[in-house]
């Protein structure tokens, strides 16, 4: 189980640069740690914003490579988006859930329920006119994962890492940050049969631990022009089996709303 911390810190990167398809992610946090005086602990949690993931993963696609078919272009004219965009959503998806004007919740191919498939292209290098578009990782547990290692080899040991984005939450306003990917720590805490202050056992409990240390970075990182992309989080050491970010998705065959 996690022990809670009296105090935990949060300890934003800033200075990455803009990082391109290929680039040595690992190298380019060690050299922020670096600048930043921090020596990293084992039990620190390394959070990565999943949009410099996708980046040196070369998961940017121009929007001219793509050309929609029927489907992508007859929900264009329900959603008033680009039929290019939706092509590419379509790809990422395994379902549409919900299209209506400016709207499109999809299922991604790896269970998140989302928005456009996390698909964006905001803070790409072309600017708002850029005709490049970037999708989420393949697979982000497995990013977190090689990232950790990589960090490990330059570092002596690494952090665990999550990797995350915004999503927004069905009936609440607002973005929240949520691990797409983790490695070193489990992303989802089962706390079932421990027991309460007043010594009833827990039942259901189960802390979404990845998602809380992802929402706390966030407000490190924020969601606009703020440019801190890796967030250090220390002081909350989390111990019991790893568990990776995936685990945190529930199954279709417990959706109890549909």
């Amino acid at each position: 189980m996690s022990s809670p911390a009296a105090e935990v810190s949060l300890i934003g990167l800033p200075g990455i640069p803009e990082v391109r398809s290929g680039a040595d992610l690992s190298q380019l946090l060690v050299a922020a740690l670096g600048a930043a005086g921090i020596a990293p602990q084992a039990s620190d949690v390394l959070v990565v914003a999943q949009k410099v993931v996708s980046k040196a993963e070369g998961r940017l696609v121009p929007l001219a490579s793509v050309t929609p078919g029927a489907r992508a272009q007859e929900l264009a004219q329900v959603t008033g988006k680009d039929a290019r965009l939706i092509e590419l959503v379509l790809t990422e998806s395994t379902e549409v859930l919900r299209a209506r004007k400016d709207v499109l919740i999809v299922r991604h191919r790896l269970g998140f329920v989302m928005a456009n498939a996390g698909i964006d292209r905001s803070n790409l290098a072309g600017g708002a006119a850029g005709g490049e578009v970037l999708l989420l990782p393949q697979d982000p547990d497995a990013s977190a994962a090689r990232l950790r290692a990589d960090l490990a080899v330059r570092l002596g040991s690494a952090p665990a890492v999550i990797v995350s984005d915004s999503f927004g939450r069905p009936w609440r306003r607002g973005v929240v940050n949520i691990a797409l990917g983790a490695a070193g720590l489990p992303a989802l805490l089962d706390r079932r049969g421990e027991s309460d202050r007043a010594g009833r056992r827990l039942e259901v409990t189960e802390v979404a631990l990845g998602d809380a240390l992802a929402a706390a970075a966030g407000l490190v990182m924020g969601e606009a022009a703020e440019g801190v992309p890796a967030v250090l989080v220390r002081g909350y050491r989390c111990s019991g089996a790893e568990k990776p970010a995936r685990s945190l998705i529930r199954p279709i065959t417990e959706d109890l709303f549909r």
